[in-house]
């Protein structure tokens, strides 16, 4: 066969293919036998084992062809993948749909509902129509390239269809085990004499995390993808045209999406699935509502790491019975005190419970629990099961009162409830367990990512005197950790080279790491956006704090007293002294704050900005933002579908400006 006969050809066959996998996989409608099916393959393979020089990726063949991975890379997502906040109620739901309306200013727009899967989320990069790369959501802003096990996901497309597509574009999408296919999966790992897994969502999870590809493959992976994350150019102008492009281009999309023209509608929707759940081929936990325009989308913004346009609904937890065999207690990074309940195994949502968080003792108090009782166990998606309530009915008398330890279970120093708290704490700064859990936070992947420290390693650091606090990791030397028990060389000069790697995290991933109560990643990217620098934050007061969209007074209240601790002070200058870097590169100020001493209130819709970026923008540049036109007014900048603000800023006669406006003001900033 000439060359350019056999290039037509497997040109050919990769296109049929491709179309009959799309049938198959993703329509469930195939229109050829397996035979059929099995003889196009066939003849792929013969003619690509003939001319190995003319296999592309994206050959249905290529599914798994790669070599087992030594480990995975990290991906940095072009637009961070979020967090839903929940509702759990109507009543929820509803307030979440008002302050929606109230940002935009009206309440006539549609929602798009679509079924909350229980699964890991991913996001797929194609260029030039061709799948180049898969990720992880990992902590939202960076995940774990795993490329080659998704692509071994026969709804996958490996190349998209058609040819009207961004040259460049990521969707979203969650990969799930079908429970039909778990059900035989556990089967035949059962008949080989191997444990069975316990949840179709971790084993799915773990399955995409396997370094060899061939095993990613065994297992029945799906996948529906619900978003674009990314596209180069013009895109859909609302998420459900983009629900039915990507479905063009031959993307797995739920068919029980829908449209709500209403409030009502959507919670019919929510109600109706509520139901139904149960008789779908895969876990759903809820439904996720959205905003469907995107430009209203942008216009009401993310708050922390949560998008303001969309709420997932969550469907009343699984319960179970079963025994309270004990209350325990152990003790957190901060020192509380947290107890917990031992429980005789049960199943619960298809996972084994034997564990159940108990909060604090107050909550105890509350439930009335006793040891012994028979109570109710609670799990949703992937929260910690918790003790709901005890079955006082079925007592034998035999059950026995819970006392809080008075003593820390970690050091045997006493422990103290402060006045106004739930929780009780150890007042032992230098309590191992207390330091064992806050480093195992510190040197974690969304802090200062020191690969090989886990928590037996830190305990062993720890009991041996080498590390009393965070900051002596970065002072450790070979010959001490090589004198400790199965430390050889190797391990050593890895721990050795992560450890100084990790002097160079930016402040953002520092501030996560020190465990400061209620400063998570997104409140630390904030604050070291704002303040650049440690020193800068160690001397801002709680109002230059709470000013920082994002940062409330729990927040501010939290750091002001971290940084006020000379205990954590010395540890700060510990990390200084190691050369951990305690600043972000300078960014270019404003020559000028052209916006000192006006007052802005923002409306309507924005094209070139959210609704916390433009007021983040005009504190940077000296102005303030309110959320009411009066005469102390200076502007109102106003948007698309400006609403009430612009009457009454034409009632006082306050200026009223657009985004260029703006922008001239600010003097093309």
């Amino acid at each position: 066969m000439q060359d350019d006969a056999l290039r037509e050809r497997l040109n050919l066959l990769r296109t049929q293919i491709d179309s009959h996998n799309h049938r198959y996989f993703v329509l469930d409608d195939p229109e050829i036998s397996d035979g059929e099916y099995d003889a196009l393959m066939s003849e792929l393979r013969r003619l690509e084992e003939r001319r190995p020089d003319l296999v592309t990726a994206d050959s249905p063949t290529q599914r798994v062809g790669a070599e087992p991975a030594e480990g995975f890379s990290e991906v940095r997502h072009p637009v961070p993948m979020l967090s839903l906040s929940n509702a759990f109620d109507p009543d929820q739901f509803l307030a979440w749909k008002e302050r929606a309306a109230a940002l935009l200013e009206r309440d006539d727009f549609d929602l798009v509902c679509e079924l909350k899967y229980d699964g890991l989320a991913v996001a797929l990069t194609y260029e030039d129509g061709v799948l180049a790369r898969g990720a992880t959501r990992g902590n939202g802003a960076v995940g774990e390239d795993v490329t080659q096990n998704l692509r071994t996901i026969k709804s996958v497309p490996l190349r998209v269809l058609g040819k009207a597509h961004p040259r460049v574009f990521e969707v979203r999408g969650e990969v799930y085990f079908p429970k039909s296919g778990f059900r035989q999966f556990n089967e035949e790992r059962a008949a080989q004499g191997l444990p069975k897994y316990a949840t179709p969502r971790n084993t799915a999870a773990g399955s995409l995390r396997q370094l060899d590809p061939r095993v990613t493959a065994e297992r029945p992976l799906d996948i529906f993808v619900y978003g674009l994350g990314y596209a180069e150019g013009d895109a859909p102008a609302t998420q459900w045209e983009t629900l039915r492009y990507l479905g063009d281009l031959g993307f797995r999309i739920n068919p029980n999406n829908a449209l709500a023209g209403s409030t009502e509608q959507a919670l019919h929707y929510c109600r109706e699935w509520l139901e139904a759940s149960e008789n779908l081929d895969y876990d759903c936990d809820g439904v996720v509502v959205k905003v469907d325009r995107l430009d209203y989308q942008r216009h009401l913004g993310v708050v922390g790491r949560e998008p303001r346009w969309a709420i997932a609904y969550k469907f009343p937890a699984t319960q179970a019975v079963t025994r309270l065999l004990d209350i325990r207690a152990n003790v957190g990074r901060t020192g509380a005190i947290n107890p917990y309940a031992v429980l005789e195994p049960v199943d619960v949502a298809g996972a084994e419970v034997k564990l159940a968080t108990l909060h604090n003792e107050d909550y105890i108090r509350s439930k009335g629990l006793m040891i012994g009782d028979m109570v109710v166990v609670e799990r949703a998606g992937e929260v910690i099961p918790q003790v709901v309530r005890p079955l006082p009915e079925r007592r034998t008398g035999e059950e026995t009162a819970f006392e809080m330890p008075k003593e820390c279970p970690g050091c045997a120093e006493p422990v103290a409830r402060p006045e106004g708290e739930a929780t009780w704490y150890c007042v032992n700064a230098a309590c191992p367990d207390q330091l064992v859990r806050l480093l195992e936070h510190f040197v974690g992947r969304g802090g200062m990512d020191i690969e090989g420290m886990g928590r037996k390693l830190g305990r062993t650091l720890i009991e041996s005197g080498l590390v009393k606090d965070a900051a002596d990791l970065f002072y450790l030397r070979a010959d001490q950790l090589l004198s400790l028990d199965r430390m050889a060389e190797k391990s050593v000069s890895n721990l050795l080279a992560a450890i100084d790697a990790a002097r160079n995290r930016p402040l953002a991933r520092v501030l996560t790491a020190m465990g400061i109560g209620h400063v998570g990643s997104e409140a630390a990217a904030l604050l070291a956006r704002r303040f650049r620098s440690i020193d800068n934050l160690m001397a801002a007061a709680e109002d230059n704090l709470t000013d920082i969209d994002g940062i409330g007074p729990k927040i501010a209240e939290s750091l002001t007293s971290y940084f006020s601790n000379e205990g954590n002070r010395v540890v700060i200058e510990k990390l200084r002294g190691a050369g951990v870097r305690l600043e972000d590169e300078a960014v270019e100020e404003p020559a000028n704050r052209p916006l000192d001493g006006l007052a802005f209130v923002v409306t309507g819709r924005l094209r070139g900005f959210s609704r916390s970026d433009i007021a983040v923008r005009i504190k940077e540049l000296g102005g303030s933002v309110t959320g009411s036109v009066s005469k102390k007014t200076s502007y109102l900048l106003a948007g698309e579908d400006a609403g009430s603000k612009l009457a009454d800023a034409e009632r006082l006669e306050v200026p009223v400006i657009d985004e260029a406006g703006f922008k001239d003001l600010a003097g093309g900033a």
